[in-house]
């Protein structure tokens, strides 16, 4: 599925990259308003019980570490967003609240906002408020629903407002990002595969316009500089595309290319499976396209999954938003071990965690992360730090976007990983951790 999912985007992106000029707008296909079904806070009553899970800190290796879902399955897809003094996260089964120690503080099940599975999450450094979106495939009318909620201040336990954006067509779930201005979703099944709306109207609980494009911009960006335009970016054949949405004198938004370039990497084909002890049954590795995006001073950060001397390495970069041009590179490879489901987190000050996940032929799938400071030679991260070890062989090649990294919307410093470790089932468990730059 999650193949499909980029063969549709990327046929889609081919057409809208051909299609336009470098400098040419290209304008909505449609429009639609839609106004939030309900209003909802973490109640814990009626249609949604208590849901508790992990908690438990402790410190591993030095670094503050706390247990997030405990109840998963082989596709947990665990995120993570931080900021008004919580630690938020979301699975297949639901949210959960953390404060900032790792005391559980509440959590839902995902009934609570309307259903939904692959869910993407963030807290707007600007707006200062948490959004995250569940996309709902198994609904009976098929209107397939995109619920994107966006809490209206920045307690995630106080009221939220639920925005379901049919999407009839989708066939799995997609990227979220933000800018100042606007939310965008990009995802694969017909013909529109992109939609933004205000950031200010979802807040507000307003009825919101829903802006549809043509094809895929690519993933959406999290945009922590302080602009109004949101950026998507895509690898499509050897080019890294840039694509943003402004706003026109009208107040009409618009997608423009900013650049498309080539790469010029060794690595950036598909990972292979990766095997684990005990077992012939191989696991996903993740997906060469990235998972999240930043756009932290004036650069694009990410990480992929990609094909390595026959293994699954983790490789990440910082790519000049304007010009597409590659500003550093850096692989995390082995001889031995498969590095898979990574994602990135960068700070203002361009400190970066990269989260991961490890696994071999003579161990579990066990989280990892790697950082850099800035000050630091360049395409370098420091060594590999364990959060914990695997203990299970997983019973299917599935393992989900089982990766999260965030950064600390308070402070602008302090980063933060969500990361699956296999427990003694097999199960999807999760591992949250602090990299407290602040203190650094």
């Amino acid at each position: 599925m999650k193949k499909l999912m980029f063969v549709i985007s990327l046929f889609f992106l081919v057409i809208n990259i051909h299609a336009q000029t470098k400098y040419e707008k290209v304008y909505p296909s449609n429009t639609e308003l839609v106004s939030p079904i309900h209003k909802i806070d973490f109640n814990n009553s009626g249609a949604c019980p208590e849901r508790k899970q992990g908690g438990n800190p402790q410190t591993i290796n030095g670094y503050q570490v706390f247990n997030g879902s405990m109840d998963g399955n082989r596709q947990v897809d665990p995120q993570i967003a931080v900021g008004g003094g919580y630690v938020m996260e979301g699975s297949n089964s639901g949210l959960l609240i953390y404060d900032k120690k790792g005391n559980f503080v509440q959590g839902v099940s995902q009934k609570c906002f309307n259903n939904g599975i692959d869910p993407k999450l963030f807290f707007d450094v600007h707006n200062k408020v948490f959004v995250f979106d569940l996309w709902w495939y198994y609904d009976k009318p098929k209107t397939k629903p995109v619920n994107i909620a966006v809490s209206e201040t920045s307690n995630p336990t106080g009221a939220w407002n639920i925005y379901p954006v049919s999407r009839t067509q989708e066939v799995d779930g997609g990227g979220i990002g933000y800018s100042k201005k606007w939310i965008g979703y990009s995802y694969p099944g017909g013909e529109e595969n992109t939609f933004i709306m205000r950031m200010a109207d979802a807040i507000a609980g307003k009825p919101a316009t829903i802006y549809h494009f043509k094809g895929s911009l690519g993933h959406p960006v999290f945009t922590q500089d302080a602009t109004d335009d949101l950026y998507f970016f895509a690898i499509q054949d050897g080019q890294f595309v840039i694509q943003k949405v402004s706003e026109d004198s009208n107040g009409n938004p618009y997608c423009q290319i900013v650049s498309s370039k080539p790469h010029n990497l060794t690595y950036v084909d598909y990972p292979p499976q990766s095997p684990q002890f005990g077992t012939v049954q191989k696991v996903s590795s993740g997906d060469r396209n990235p998972k999240n995006l930043v756009l932290q001073n004036g650069h694009i950060w990410f990480s992929q999954a990609v094909r390595c001397e026959g293994r699954s390495a983790v490789q990440w970069h910082q790519v000049n938003v304007k010009t597409g041009n590659i500003i550093q590179t850096g692989i995390i490879k082995s001889d031995t071990t498969n590095f898979i489901q990574t994602t990135i987190a960068v700070n203002k000050k361009n400190d970066v965690l990269v989260g991961f996940q490890a696994v071999n032929g003579h161990s579990f799938i066990s989280p990892r992360f790697a950082y850099r400071k800035a000050k630091d030679p360049l395409n370098t991260l420091r060594p590999i730090i364990s959060m914990g070890e695997g203990k299970g062989a997983t019973d299917g090649a599935s393992w989900g976007d089982y990766s999260g990294s965030m950064i600390d919307g308070d402070n602008l410093l302090d980063l933060w990983t969500i990361q699956s470790i296999a427990n003694e089932k097999g199960r999807g468990e999760t591992v949250i951790l602090k990299l407290p730059y602040s203190r650094k």
